[in-house]
């Protein structure tokens, strides 16, 4: 699909550069770029990658980081 947008000069001319050094056309490295960025922000697919962690590790803490933890915060009153 053929999209036209806008790109401020010094972006268009790094990603130019950078899709040159890559040996990649510009269409090529906005579609990775894209694609990455959607990725990255798939709050469902972040959500299971958290959780096919947990499924095979625990999320408990470590008892001795658990007091050094505690110890951190202080007696002082949470309001």
């Amino acid at each position: 699909m053929k999209a036209a947008v806008s790109i401020p000069d010094p972006v268009f001319k790094a990603a130019d550069k950078l899709a040159h050094r890559m040996g990649v056309s510009r269409s090529r490295l906005y579609t990775i770029a894209v694609e990455r960025f959607v990725q990255e922000h798939d709050e469902e697919a972040i959500t299971a990658k958290i959780n096919e962690v947990y499924a095979h590790e625990s999320s408990s803490l470590d008892p001795v980081l658990q007091s050094i933890q505690f110890r951190s915060i202080g007696k002082n009153d949470w309001k």
